[in-house]
């Protein structure tokens, strides 16, 4: 009984550290300054006179509206939507037939991801007329638009009696049912909150994940007093949910010990 208060008190121990986490986004958030196109444009000036051309960073907050690339607008792979950013995913969902030792047929359900690509380029943000680069680095922004989301069934072709024998017997095999398809857009003109590191690497001023792995980097199509709201509602949630785990697993131990 004491390795279930044991485990207990780990789940509640995970659930700490995450509202940790949630606790620290809000601090960056509060924290990061957020600056216009000319003023990043001016600090990076300022930077260039020092000697520091090239070198330029800085964290902080930019917020506008979704924009192209120089490349200019792009297509969706699956439904060919117009968009500056597009992901989209392929799952295999198939029967696994396994025969157990006792000789009997287990049959699973499972599923397996075939493909997955995240557009290329990234995008940039607009706002009064100014532009600024986003490396989303390949992750996937906050709240971005399901444009497909569709289950296609699929029948193999059969080998005959060797698939019916096959599966009488419980020999391992796996007999495919279809394929999920989703996709996700970003359209231009759709506001966005960027937290990351502003630098001039590559010529042009570009927000991107921090250098630092442990600030974050935040891509979102919500305001920043919504993610920071949700961010805090999340952290009480957990550290709650957290300690009531913990003081329970630890009784638990306690209990199984004592009696």
């Amino acid at each position: 009984m004491w390795v279930i208060g044991v485990v207990v008190v780990l789940v509640g121990a995970g659930f700490l550290w995450s509202a940790v986490r949630a606790q620290r986004s809000v601090h960056a958030m509060l924290a990061a300054e957020t600056l216009s196109v000319p003023e990043l444009e001016e600090l990076r000036r300022v930077s260039d006179d020092l000697g520091a051309r090239g070198s330029f960073r800085k964290v902080c907050e930019v917020v506008g509206a979704a924009h192209p690339s120089p490349e200019g607008v792009l297509r969706s792979e699956l439904s060919g939507v117009e968009c500056v950013w597009h992901s989209h995913r392929v799952q295999r969902r198939y029967k696994h037939y396994d025969r157990d030792r006792d000789g009997s047929t287990r049959v699973t359900t499972r599923t397996e991801t075939v493909a997955e690509q995240t557009s290329g380029p990234g995008f940039a943000l607009l706002r009064d007329g100014r532009t600024i680069g986003v490396d989303h680095a390949g992750r996937r922004p906050d709240g971005v638009e399901q444009v497909t989301d569709r289950f296609e069934q699929t029948q193999e072709p059969s080998n005959g009696w060797a698939d019916v024998v096959g599966a009488l017997v419980g020999s391992d095999r796996d007999e495919t049912i279809g394929y999920q398809y989703t996709e996700w857009v970003l359209r231009p003109g759709t506001p966005m909150y960027v937290l990351g590191e502003v630098h001039d690497a590559i010529g042009p001023l570009v927000i991107a994940p921090p250098a630092d792995p442990k600030q974050p980097f935040v891509m979102s199509t919500s305001t920043e007093q919504q993610l920071t709201d949700a961010a805090r509602g999340r952290q009480r949630f957990r550290s709650r949910l957290g300690a009531a785990l913990v003081v329970v697993g630890i009784v638990v131990v306690v209990l199984a010990l004592v009696l």
